[in-house]
């Protein structure tokens, strides 16, 4: 049995769940999320929600620690949200935004502009002698990671002088340069 999917997921105050036809809808403060759910049998009782598997074949197996996970994320979405932050690294490298359009200046000829989802709020902090960062928020994890991801391969962090885009907090591994 997978421990993850055989752990029940309590549902806190202010959310509500529900599970019709396989398609599992949370209801938050934040937002409104539907995950489509199969082979697994999703049981809500008493403000707990557990998951069960009607076999032991490997892909209900690895369902059903995965439908579990993906579930208890979006409560915690709907409740808490998420947050992601990028540093950019690098002499010149700006960033600004109006609305939810980020505007990226990251050494190339042009800027680089991205029209981002409704459901992500955008924010960029530029403090003179620090490297500009670029928050992201939503109740969407999965969203929230897919489009961190899509910055930073704009410009992936380099292993000599660190210059690029990189998380907060991000370890890189550096190389040492031409010994002369």
């Amino acid at each position: 049995m997978s421990r993850i999917g055989k752990s029940p997921i309590t549902i806190p105050e202010g959310v509500t769940v529900e599970h019709k036809d396989g398609l599992v809808t949370v209801k938050g403060k934040l937002g409104e999320l539907k995950q489509l759910v199969n082979d697994i049998d999703v049981k809500i009782e008493d403000n707990v929600i557990t998951f069960e598997r009607s076999s032991d074949k490997s892909d209900q197996k690895a369902k059903h620690g995965l439908y579990r996970a993906l579930v208890n994320n979006m409560i915690e979405g709907v409740t808490n949200g998420y947050t992601k932050s990028l540093e950019l690294v690098g002499v010149g490298y700006r960033a600004s935004n109006q609305g939810n359009k980020l505007d990226l200046a990251v050494g190339y000829s042009h800027n680089i502009v991205l029209d981002l989802a409704p459901e992500i709020k955008v924010e960029t902090i530029s403090e003179k002698g620090k490297n500009p960062i670029v928050k992201l928020t939503s109740y969407d994890k999965q969203l929230v990671g897919q489009v961190a991801a899509k910055i930073r391969s704009f410009r992936k962090p380099e292993p000599y002088k660190g210059k690029g885009i990189k998380f907060v907090g991000e370890q890189l591994r550096r190389k040492a340069g031409k010994s002369a």
